[in-house]
């Protein structure tokens, strides 16, 4: 299955992309696991995207939620400032 994902802050400035997508044939897909794959796909972005939160279908995702091709995925990193 294929796995599009939007990015965010500067998760999209590090990897110069607002989108990414990401083949997998892993079945039992979990948001804990796409993290893991997306580290592994891009090491540069690594602890970017291990301290970001996914949502799925526009809701935060628990580590356990499962991911399906049709999902809306969206990867966004912690932010700062105020």
């Amino acid at each position: 299955m294929i796995i599009s994902i939007s990015l965010f802050a500067g998760l999209a400035e590090r990897l110069g992309t607002s989108r990414i997508s990401l083949n997998c044939s892993e079945s039992g897909l979990t948001a804990e696991r796409l993290k893991k794959l997306l580290s592994d796909a891009y090491p540069d972005a690594a602890p970017l995207i291990s301290a970001a939160m996914i949502a799925v279908n526009q809701e935060y995702a628990t580590a356990d939620c499962p991911i399906r091709e049709t999902d809306e995925i969206a990867l966004i990193p912690p932010v700062s400032g105020g």
